[in-house]
């Protein structure tokens, strides 16, 4: 039974080593020309994730590959000195595994599970998809598929294709972010450096192993289609129109960003859509329930729900008919929890008020405090999040399917 997955980032490779175990072949198309290898940004792995990167083998290389960021230093805006915290505990009281890796590190790691056994076509994109499974490219000749996944993330087009207007809706939840490499700063080694003002706020990290650093912008007060999605030169002018004034270290990363050789600019837009799956085409992460990137643990939900995805194919013998419901069905719970901590992330990360700008400094120092069960207790009380990832089960994995590959 062929299946072709489209996009290779963290959900596709994934996906793509639990359907070659379970018997499937499969096929990734992906429109980036080749994997990318400039670090990308930092990405949360929370308990689902972890375990489910234990069964696949990868545990530890993901632990080896950990940017290593420990601490966090808040400086809010007009105050007098900055607070410090904790990162392994304020991670602590949202779920009890977590690893930090940078996501181009991670998906790397995922898909050397499947060189092997997975066909890779990378500078390809879908253009077309009829009933029966034929697939048109934009560049390749037209192929057959039985089964057709989107795991090409929030712009999927997979989801443009297989879905009307109507059935496909994002939300946007009132922030912009953005992500630049810039110049490594020793002061950064280990640490995430904060700044925060009023609707806006900036965070600078690296990765141990990495020659430079990441800035990681959130702010809000801009419309969601105030600047067209390629136009960079817009988007670095209206980043520095947000962030000027903030603070003279915040002004000279703005500064590097003419000369970064990684940004990337969007919206925070949760997707809404009533069904993942039309006829023979079944869309997974961020291509089907973004949660918004940066702030809701897409990673995590993308990791869960490839694997949820695959072994429900397993089960149901490759019947999509019967695993695409029980996919939609075990993945609601989890996507439902992602959006609202997401909600709740956004408006806690990027304040509205002074006093917002105060809460957040002082929370983070408060719960980074604390032990674990009070701390959670309290990361609960205040924004809902607390334990949403400990309270997601993973099955374990299905047996293979009983038809032969081919």
């Amino acid at each position: 039974m062929r299946i072709l997955v489209s996009g290779a980032g963290v959900a596709g490779p994934v996906l793509a080593h639990w359907l070659i175990r379970y018997g499937f072949e499969v096929t990734v198309v992906e429109r980036a020309p080749a994997p990318r290898r400039t670090g990308g940004h930092a990405v949360d792995l929370f308990r689902p994730a972890v375990d489910i990167s234990e069964h696949m083998g990868v545990l530890d290389l993901i632990e080896e590959r950990a940017t290593g960021t420990t601490r966090m230093t808040v400086h809010p805006e007009g105050a007098r000195g900055p607070v410090r915290a904790d990162l392994s505990h304020l991670f602590g009281a949202v779920s009890r595994r977590h690893v930090e890796i940078m996501r181009d590190d991670l998906t790397e790691i995922y898909r050397a599970t499947t060189r092997d056994d997975v066909e890779y076509v990378f500078d390809d994109s879908v253009t077309a998809l009829s009933p029966d499974g034929e697939v048109r490219f934009e560049k390749g000749a037209p192929r057959r598929f039985d089964l057709v996944v989107g795991a090409d993330g929030l712009h999927s087009v997979v989801r443009r294709l297989a879905f009307d207007a109507s059935a496909r809706r994002t939300e946007f939840i009132g922030a912009h972010f953005a992500v630049a490499s810039l110049p490594d700063d020793p002061g950064v080694d280990g640490e995430l450096l904060m700044h925060v003002g009023v609707g806006r706020t900036v965070g600078m990290y690296r990765a141990r192993h990495l020659p430079d650093a990441r800035a990681l912008f959130l702010f809000r007060g801009l419309d969601p289609d105030a600047c067209g999605p390629h136009d960079v030169p817009r988007q670095k002018e209206l980043l520095r129109e947000a962030f000027a004034g903030l603070h003279p270290r915040v002004d000279g990363w703005l500064d590097a960003l003419d000369s970064t050789p990684a940004f990337y600019f969007d919206a925070i837009s949760q997707l809404r859509m009533d069904t993942w799956s039309r006829g023979r085409v079944t869309l997974v992460g961020d291509a089907g329930y973004s949660p918004g990137p940066a702030v809701g643990g897409s990673t995590t939900l993308a990791v869960l729900g490839a694997y949820v995805l695959a072994g429900e194919l397993a089960r149901a013998d490759g019947d999509h008919e019967r695993a695409f419901p029980v996919y939609e069905r075990i993945m609601a719970e989890p996507v439902r929890g992602s959006r609202a901590s997401a909600l709740s992330a956004a408006k806690t990360l990027v304040p509205a008020s002074r006093a917002g700008v105060r809460g957040l400094a002082r929370g983070a120092r408060l719960i980074s405090s604390l032990p674990p069960r009070p701390a959670r207790a309290l990361l609960r009380l205040t924004t809902g999040s607390g334990r949403l990832w400990d309270r997601v089960a993973v099955a374990a994995p299905a047996a293979p399917a009983r038809f032969a590959r081919g």
